[in-house]
């Protein structure tokens, strides 16, 4: 089985994200639970049951993790087949969640699909986080959240996970066959891809008697948006794509060069700042400092726990420190804390890191579906999970590649179409977005998709990391898009507002 540990670090690996490092939760509480501040006319509408097609919902509220305010919705299942060439075989029950509009007199009939990252993310537990950027988009349509399969509550596929194992590939490869052994009683893991994902997307579609739907994917959601596309796109009105993974790229090990170009322009920050690098130095230098240290001798360090305020013991690991900090350049904001936190642990000052590590593992426990990702990647993927001897030095090297090899090696594989990695092409009104600063989907992935699309428009957001629909005045450009679907008519200049976060020199804060 994958420990906790184990789970924590490839999920690292894979693209995680969706919605970033964002963790959601949903929950399906009483319609008479308190809605958020600012909704009861939609939380009026909300608390009756509704039909949508040949869709019968009932109300339901969906909930974030840390927030006391409630999204009002209405909840209900699809059943398709797990094998459509075997439609009288095992069913599938798909989750899906309705948020409906703010002015249902002005309901526009081309709703939109919000589709979760991950691979493994679901689409109903994630979606309050970024509500609040479709605040204008739900006032004249109606957003759709289905979780897909192996997600959430579409059949979730997800091991028990004992805290034992280690990091070699022989124990990678053993934890992956005891995970396929134990999922395999309730599904079959060939048919949880995302070629299968876009054929039940297209099934709710039908179902809610949309002729066409605009799709917004974040991170891997928009290697699903483009796969839609290209299949239905009839049925595709526009397509907006947030950090974006293109059809033409195989996952595996891009990401450790990724994140070291990420952290080279985001320690850059304090190298250029003489206060920052007096007092800190150089932040790459140190990690790198740190990392070797850690790998030659795993550190006991005493720290009080972030979640009970108890002191407790344990180790730090140089790959712990390479997830945490690989994590923390997903936003920005969080990880100009980086090199303060880096300069104390070289210090023999442990703590906060060792505080820090051990919350992430704790917050990512069960954020990821682990069997729907492995038949995801190793479905469609597999060949990019090799060693790269040019990446022998950077933060994460090459241990991610060579564990998610070994265990796609062993984990059941569903079939893709022979054009699956070939680039969206067409007329498809598509709006990308990226992070200068985006430590798994860099921007120059962005002009790779664009490159191809006759109607598209690329944003590259200053200082931003992974998934930037909600910064600055992008809810408000988005809008526009989905309003007009005229990509190149937007007006970008109200992006030049957002600047970078200085460098914490002290855990109070930067320099004045």
């Amino acid at each position: 089985m994958m420990s906790r540990k184990t789970q924590t670090i490839l999920a690292l690996a894979v693209i995680a994200g969706i919605v970033g490092y964002r963790l959601v939760r949903s929950t399906d509480t009483p319609a008479s639970a308190p809605a958020a501040a600012g909704t009861s006319d939609v939380a009026a509408v909300a608390s009756k049951p509704q039909t949508l097609g040949s869709l019968n919902f009932q109300p339901c509220s969906l909930s974030s993790a840390g927030s006391r305010d409630s999204l009002e919705a209405q909840c209900t299942t699809l059943e398709v087949p797990e094998d459509r060439a075997n439609p009288q075989g095992r069913k599938i029950s798909l989750n899906i969640a309705w948020v409906a509009p703010e002015k249902e007199s002005d309901l526009q009939p081309d709703p939109v699909f919000f589709l979760a990252g991950g691979p493994g993310q679901a689409a109903v537990a994630t979606y309050p986080q970024v509500d609040a950027a479709f605040s204008e988009v739900r006032k004249h349509r109606n957003v759709i959240l289905v979780d897909q399969r192996g997600t959430g509550k579409s059949n979730l596929l997800a091991c028990d996970t004992p805290d034992d194992a280690d990091f070699t590939t022989a124990s990678m490869q053993a934890a992956a066959q005891n995970c396929a052994t134990q999922l395999s009683q309730k599904a079959d893991l060939r048919f949880y891809t995302t070629t299968e994902a876009v054929a039940d997307l297209d099934a709710v579609r039908q179902a809610i008697g949309a002729s066409q739907i605009n799709l917004v994917g974040v991170s891997y959601g928009t290697r699903v948006a483009q796969q839609y596309a290209m299949r239905h796109p009839q049925a595709t009105r526009s397509i907006v794509l947030d950090s974006v993974v293109p059809n033409s790229l195989q996952l595996g090990n891009i990401f450790a060069r990724n994140l070291d170009d990420a952290l080279a322009l985001q320690f850059a920050q304090c190298t250029k700042t003489a206060s920052c690098k007096d007092k800190l130095g150089d932040p790459r230098a140190e990690l790198d400092t740190l990392l070797a240290k850690l790998r030659a001798q795993p550190v006991t360090v005493q720290y009080r726990d972030a979640s009970t305020g108890e002191q407790q013991q344990g180790e730090l690991r140089a790959e712990t420190v390479a997830g945490l900090v690989r994590m923390y350049a997903y936003m920005p904001a969080a990880g100009a804390l980086l090199p303060k936190l880096i300069h104390e642990a070289n210090g023999g000052r442990y703590d906060n890191l060792m505080a820090l590590t051990q919350m992430l593992q704790g917050e990512m426990k069960d954020a990821m579906a682990m069997g729907m990702q492995l038949s995801v990647v190793c479905s469609e993927d597999k060949e990019g999970m090799v060693a790269n001897g040019a990446d022998a030095d950077t933060v994460l090297g090459n241990q991610m590649a060579e564990a998610m090899g070994a265990m796609c090696a062993s984990w059941p594989k569903g079939t893709a179409p022979a054009d699956f990695h070939k680039p969206l092409a067409g007329k498809v009104p598509t709006l990308v977005l990226e992070g200068e600063f985006d430590p798994v989907t860099p921007p120059r992935y962005g002009e790779e998709v664009v490159k191809h699309l006759d109607n598209a428009r690329l944003f590259v957001l200053r200082g931003q990391g992974h998934n930037v629909i909600g910064a600055g005045c992008m809810p408000k450009l988005f809008a526009q898009f989905i309003e007009k679907t005229d990509p190149k008519a937007l007006d970008g200049a109200c992006l030049e507002k957002l600047n970078y976060v200085p460098p914490f020199t002290s855990f109070n804060g930067w320099e004045p």
